[in-house]
């Protein structure tokens, strides 16, 4: 019986000793998000931020959202930590925005 108390004592100690973590915990939206496709995959706005698409603008080449994505929206999640927001959906995308500080408008307006 005292091995065992002196186990958990030490288990409560070592639990104890894990600091909070660096990052926030993401923070999901509902999953009915939706991601303005129709000039291709390029920026959103969430929380009255601004994100640019990793990678530059993602499209068919002609200023369209490309094959398998909907058009003018697509719905899906978004997922926000720190200042990286990511899009994923029920067809399998998953694309990864970062926050553009200080930004209060859009990169390009699209019509």
């Amino acid at each position: 019986m005292r091995r065992a108390r002196a186990v958990v004592v030490a288990l409560v100690a070592l639990a104890g000793c894990a600091g909070a973590p660096d990052e926030p915990f993401p923070t999901t939206l509902d999953a009915t998000f939706s991601l303005y496709t129709h000039c291709g995959i390029h920026e959103l706005t969430y929380d009255g931020g601004w994100y640019v698409r990793q990678g530059g603008r993602l499209d068919d080449g002609s200023g369209n959202p490309p094959v398998g994505w909907d058009n003018p929206t697509q719905a899906g999640t978004l997922t926000v930590t720190g200042d990286e927001a990511v899009f994923t959906d029920a067809a399998g995308h998953e694309e990864h925005f970062v926050l553009r500080p200080g930004a209060d408008e859009p990169l390009e307006l699209c019509s």
